[in-house]
């Protein structure tokens, strides 16, 4: 039994830290070794992203929502850095507002047979709230 983070950290970290990369290379012209540390990551890593070879699992491009929460923290990284912190809260509301819209439902039922997810509801139930 999977939990929602752990779809999101299979599912959606990587689709998010892509869509970061092209972000810091492309509005802040930033090198792919200045991006790979400001992430945490290898050179290799963003180049894959930029490649489009690994980090494509949801297409976050087209969700406007998404995209405007991970422009605002790209511009967060490349002006003033964050903190640990500040950085998993905004990433952390980037996964509330995709998992509201039943973007990872299909992909966790990919990655858990078992769940039923037309019964579960967790991710798109506002009144339920995860830290």
């Amino acid at each position: 039994m999977l939990l929602p983070c752990e779809v999101a950290v299979k599912s959606l970290l990587p689709p998010v830290r892509a869509a970061l990369a092209k972000q810091l290379m492309t509005k802040h012209n930033l090198k792919q070794m200045e991006v790979a540390k400001l992430l945490g990551v290898s050179q290799p890593a963003i180049s894959l992203y930029n490649k489009k070879i690994r980090g494509k699992a949801l297409d976050l491009e087209k969700e406007e929502e998404i995209k405007g929460l991970i422009e605002e923290l790209a511009d967060s990284i490349a002006e003033r850095g964050l903190s640990h912190k500040d950085f998993t809260l905004k990433f952390c509301k980037i996964c509330k507002a995709t998992r509201a819209k039943g973007l990872l439902c299909n992909m966790h039922k990919a990655l858990d047979p078992t769940l039923d997810i037309e019964k579960c509801g967790l991710c798109i139930n506002p009144s339920l709230k995860c830290p």
